[in-house]
């Protein structure tokens, strides 16, 4: 307790940075949009038959996507919307190569009134790490 007591600065660097690396975990989960992993995304897509909605960059999508994924890229999702409407009470699985840009995109869906909409937790990275094809 003592070397706590001596030494109470790096125990405050210590909490804070646990805290720092928690934080993007702890506000996924609170944020009300579901992560899913791959195996429960391929059951989604071989069972509803959802909008695989793909935000990364368009040279990016050309290396390589989920088979029938649609292609918008996160910064012109606002302005895009109207293209993806009819699917506003179906299933939408939202990508990107690591799951945080897909993260924000499925935040601007679930404000615009989208209803079933998921983030692909790891992105197009977890997708290829767990053996899935992609099509180019």
């Amino acid at each position: 307790m003592s070397f706590v007591q001596d030494n109470w600065w790096l125990f405050v660097i210590a909490v804070v940075s646990g805290l720092g690396i928690l934080w993007p975990s702890v506000a996924k989960k609170m944020s009300g949009i579901p992560q899913m992993g791959v195996a429960e995304a391929v059951t989604l897509i071989n069972r509803r038959e959802p909008l695989v909605l793909d935000v990364r960059a368009q040279g990016e999508f050309a290396a390589g996507h989920i088979a029938g994924a649609r292609l918008i890229p996160v910064g012109e999702l606002k302005t895009r919307l109207a293209e993806i409407e009819k699917f506003k009470d179906k299933p939408v699985l939202v990508t990107c190569a690591t799951g945080n840009r897909s993260f924000n995109a499925a935040k601007i869906l679930k404000e615009a009134g989208f209803k079933e909409v998921s983030n692909l937790q790891g992105g197009l990275g977890a997708w290829q790490q767990a053996g899935m094809p992609v099509e180019k």
